[in-house]
């Protein structure tokens, strides 16, 4: 988001130019999400102890994690004017209001998921959570992707680079999808208490 220091086309940052509040507050929230991830897929897998305290850490890591959202979504805009820009005027603003209601419907039902116990249901709503967080970034950074100045054609490889990993990803997707298919076919159902996989 804050782009990097390019002078006559090098770098010319330092080593720490990463480390801001801003970018600090970007971890922070990647870190709760992944916790709230973390606790709700527990939670749909496993009975007893351990999915009851994975559901307990559950409701406050979802307040924590839209919290760090909120502040997210305030201090882009407030701090990058071609943010503001993209997501507040007229007739953006009308075409990307779905992404924070989606945001929001999506949070009541992780919310409503943990307190009814409908195991499944928060940990897709959180899922759901982190791609409509990335949704937002990819809107306001498109088409660079180290804003102000390397666009997504600037930082694309040369043709035969990217044929040759079209190739490679043709030949292996099938591969991983299927794997990832079968483990989540091994490892279905819930773990009870005393159980476990071996």
């Amino acid at each position: 988001m804050q782009g990097i220091h390019i002078v006559n086309g090098e770098f010319a940052g330092g080593s720490f130019d990463w480390l801001t509040p801003f970018s600090l507050l970007c971890g922070v929230s990647l870190v709760v999400g992944y916790a709230l991830i973390g606790a709700t897929w527990l939670e749909m897998k496993t009975l007893g102890a351990v999915g009851e305290r994975a559901r307990a850490y559950a409701a406050p890591l979802l307040m924590a994690l839209m919290v760090c959202i909120l502040a997210v979504s305030v201090w882009t805009p407030l701090a990058f004017q071609r943010v503001a820009e993209r997501w507040f005027v007229l007739p953006n603003f009308i075409y990307l209001a779905p992404i924070p209601v989606a945001t929001l419907a999506l949070a009541w039902g992780c919310w409503q998921g943990i307190k009814t116990a409908r195991h499944a249901l928060p940990f897709f709503c959180a899922v759901g959570l982190f791609l409509l967080s990335y949704l937002g970034l990819v809107v306001s950074n498109a088409p660079y992707l180290a804003p102000p100045s390397l666009t997504v054609w600037d930082a694309a490889a040369a043709p035969a680079s990217q044929v040759f990993m079209l190739i490679g990803t043709v030949l292996m997707f099938p591969v991983i999808l299927g794997y990832t298919v079968f483990v989540y076919w091994v490892f279905r159902g819930k773990v009870k208490p005393g159980e476990g996989y071996h």
